[in-house]
């Protein structure tokens, strides 16, 4: 799994011209599921971005993770971090996990979160085509990879 960690202090989704999902102070995660992802993928990254430091603390140093500040999480599904751009100019997404192997792995990854988290995590819709605003925050914004967890 691939995902885009921002920061934010409010961030949404829009399908249709109707909000999905919206929050406050928190998380936008943009996640990316290729073919060969795990549950212990799944797990790991759910533990690993509850946890993770990136919000200030009272002496303006980055601290506090989403639960200390209970802060809230907006999950994105993005098919594209898997992008292949080696060849030409038009990307090849021959690296994501098709719809069949995606979409039960992202509904596992929300559920896990929300566990880790202990509450509700908002959510746009698997293959929709959606607006994502969001106010980043420091901006403050990481990209995590499963595939290389001994660099985080």
């Amino acid at each position: 799994m691939r995902v885009v960690i921002q920061r934010v202090t409010q961030a949404s989704v829009t399908i249709e011209q109707k909000i999905k999902g919206q929050i406050e102070q928190g998380l936008l995660l943009l996640v990316g599921i290729c073919p060969d992802d795990t549950e212990e993928d799944l797990k790991w990254l759910a533990t690993k971005i509850a946890q993770l430091r990136i919000f200030s603390d009272e002496d303006d140093k980055m601290n506090l993770s989403v639960q200390d500040v209970k802060g809230d999480i907006l999950v994105i599904s993005q098919f594209t971090l898997y992008a292949n751009t080696k060849k030409g100019n038009r990307p090849s997404y021959i690296n994501a996990a098709p719809p069949a192997i995606a979409i039960p792995l992202y509904e596992r990854f929300v559920s896990i979160l929300e566990g880790v988290i202990g509450k509700p995590v908002q959510t746009g819709e698997f293959g929709a085509d959606m607006k994502v605003s969001l106010l980043n925050d420091g901006p403050v914004t990481i990209i995590m990879d499963t595939k290389n967890k001994d660099i985080f």
